[in-house]
């Protein structure tokens, strides 16, 4: 290895056990927080760090962010252990033998051996993200914007064609976040599109509204409506050795399970939806006793926790290196890498060598922490999850709101919150991929930018170019095969009278809706520019005419079209309350503040909630508020941070004289 390189990872080192230790620890602590919390994960806890990355120092900023994300599927195991529910998306395999073992007493093993597991797996992590940097540097020079265009299309592709059980909403989804992401001034011409006259929207929609929106929104309001109590016990079991014996037991099992997960972490689209159930299948499949398997095999868990973790490390190559997000917790890390005035690419590999090894060790150290932190907090974390999650709901709620409005510090933070949650609650229901709107939108810019340049430098110079052609071919190989895999699921399966007509109406109407933003898009773009429209309205074309398959496949009665979680919950014989009601309790909290603020709205809003929802006694209530005040107050004073001003408080300001 150059020496160099040696030089910049040791300098890093200094600085992450040194100064910057603190953030790295507090990003751990923010991350294990949100794993807990069932149905959030890394976009959620990414989405609430965001407002406050700037203006920090790089390094300690970059500390924060990966010690939050490399650990968040080291602590989304309690749920999974102990409640048989996910806590994130990525640990839904753990529940498979996690939750048996725990039902029989058995908690504890399997809590030490995902922590252990997990631990091996981040950390080989980050040693294969150390090695892809060295190989990395000299292929990043070669690579030019024809090049850069071509990957791009490529994530695209891959993010749309592996993200949800449809192909086709998959891609119309990643071309929603495009167009989305095209709102505001164009790349090269600086024409305002899609704004409609509103200054807010004049600088497009900031990218952590879009992830709290689409995805911690949805997942609470679901969790609230789907369990009462977090779990129905407080108890680990016993067999914490046990458990750590059990992995290095199995060493091989954990090596070749954390080398699936962090090449398929690089692999943009995949990411944490299906990691865990590829190392559960290889385990199954590789093993001679199959017996045991869903019923408390301590394998079950080992596979894909190493998995998961490994993942991490994996995902960072693309986003590093190419400055493409392999998954909506990438895609967000992006922004934040932005935020901090840090360039992914070749600028990254360059000029900032130091910063990737901040990153590396950063992964390392943030798995060994995460590991212990989780072992030492694993009895009373089992006593919390026994609480109701009402209980809980209002905190976050409040927390969700504050941090969207920081963005920008505008009442447009609040009311894009409350309409992107509302989307975001749609997409779920209907099988639309928010993780590929989500990478659509972080992506729109820089694809838009190489579409510029390319036509501007090269034109069809552009199809002579053999590395753009290599990409191009992949590309297109890709999707073939992809489809090919999916036909059997995507257009040769019909189940008439499978849908209710109820079921179908609302994909059609939700459908139409989606396909009437992007005629919206053609419409207001098309008077334009050539350069201002000329990507925006390509976008359109494509994201309608994949709409439109995907109405056809509706009417047609194709199954992974027809997705419907709220029916599916209700036939496997679910019962919960209407959605419309607890979203009406989530947008409280900004009709109170459009009224009296949200200093003095948020602890009003805790109490009612706490004594309606979560029927705590006044005293539970009052003691809410107090504590939402003080930390309203902490944080207004530390960060020197505004709060939304409410109707009453700007009409008495003339009178005061304020």
């Amino acid at each position: 290895m150059d020496p160099t390189l040696v030089d910049f990872a040791l300098q890093a080192f200094g600085q992450i056990m040194g100064p910057h230790l603190i953030y790295l620890v507090l990003g751990v602590v923010i991350g294990l927080a949100v794993g807990i919390l069932p149905g959030l994960g890394g976009i959620s806890g990414m989405s609430l760090v965001l407002p406050f990355v700037y203006g920090m120092d790089q390094s300690a900023a970059l500390a924060m962010m990966i010690g939050l994300t490399s650990v968040t599927t080291t602590s989304d195991t309690f749920p999974s252990v102990l409640m048989g529910v996910p806590g994130s998306s990525g640990s839904q395999a753990t529940v498979v033998d996690g939750f048996p073992l725990a039902q029989r007493g058995e908690g504890a093993r399997a809590l030490s051996a995902a922590f252990t597991a997990s631990l091996i797996g981040g950390v080989f992590g980050a040693i294969l993200l150390s090695f892809a940097f060295v190989f990395a540097r000299p292929l990043l020079l070669a690579i030019g914007f024809a090049e850069q265009m071509m990957l791009v299309i490529l994530a695209l592709s891959l993010v749309g064609l592996l993200t949800g059980r449809s192909m086709i909403k998959g891609l119309a989804a990643c071309g929603i976040g495009l167009l989305v992401g095209t709102i505001g001034p164009a790349v090269s011409t600086g024409e305002f599109r899609m704004t409609q006259g509103s200054l807010y929207l004049l600088d497009g929609l900031p990218l952590l509204v879009i992830g709290l929106g689409l995805f911690a929104v949805p997942e609470i309001l679901d969790v609230l409506r789907h369990k009462v109590a977090i779990s129905e016990h407080g108890s680990i079991g016993k067999g914490w050795m046990q458990g750590v014996r059990d992995v290095f037991g199995n060493m091989w099992l954990v090596l070749r399970c954390s080398t699936i997960g962090a090449l398929i972490g690089a692999l943009p689209g995949l990411g944490g939806t299906v990691i865990d159930w590829i190392a559960y299948g290889h385990v199954i499949q590789t093993s001679k006793d199959k017996s045991q398997f869903g019923k408390g095999d301590i394998r079950g868990v080992i596979a894909p926790e190493s998995a998961n973790n490994a993942k991490e490390g994996g995902a960072l190559i693309p986003t590093l290196f190419l400055g493409i997000p392999g998954s909506g917790t990438m895609a967000l890390l992006l922004g934040g890498l932005v935020l901090i005035g840090v360039t992914p690419g070749r600028t990254l590999v360059t000029n900032h060598v130091d910063l990737v090894y901040v990153i590396i060790w950063s992964i390392a150290i943030a798995n060994v922490l995460g590991a212990l932190i989780c072992v030492g907090l694993a009895r009373p974390i089992a006593s919390l999850t026994a609480a109701p999650f009402a209980l809980i709901a209002p905190f976050m709620i409040t927390m969700i709101f504050f941090a969207g409005f920081q963005t920008s510090q505008n009442w447009g933070d609040i009311i894009a919150l409350v309409l992107l949650g509302l989307l975001g609650g749609f997409m779920k229901r209907f099988g639309w991929s928010r993780a590929a709107l989500l990478i659509g939108f972080v992506l729109a810019p820089a694809l838009e930018d190489s579409v510029s340049r390319t036509v501007q430098i090269y034109g069809l110079h552009v199809f002579l170019r053999p590395t753009a052609m290599i990409i191009l071919v992949l590309t297109v190989v890709s999707v073939f095969i992809a489809w090919r895999s999916r036909s059997g699921i995507s257009l040769g399966e019909h189940e008439t009278g499978s849908a209710s007509a109820t079921q179908k109406r609302g994909q059609v109407i939700f459908s139409l809706a989606l396909l009437a933003f992007a005629i919206f898009a053609i419409l207001d773009t098309m008077n334009l520019r050539f350069l201002a429209y000329v990507f925006p309205i390509s976008v359109a074309l494509i994201t309608a005419a994949l709409i439109l398959i995907s109405l056809l496949q509706i009417a047609r009665g194709v199954p992974s079209a027809l997705s419907d979680t709220e029916a599916e919950y209700r036939a496997a014989g679910g019962t919960q309350a209407s959605l419309t009601y607890y979203f009406g309790w989530f947008i409280l909290l900004p009709l109170l503040s459009l009224l009296v603020g949200f200093f003095a709205a948020a602890p009003l809003y805790v109490a009612t909630f706490l004594r309606v929802l979560a029927k705590k006694s006044w005293l539970v209530c009052v003691l809410g508020a107090i504590g939402v005040i003080a930390g309203l107050w902490l944080l207004g004073e530390l960060l020197s941070l505004r709060y939304p001003v409410g109707w009453i408080m700007a009409l008495s300001r003339p009178l005061t004289g304020g």
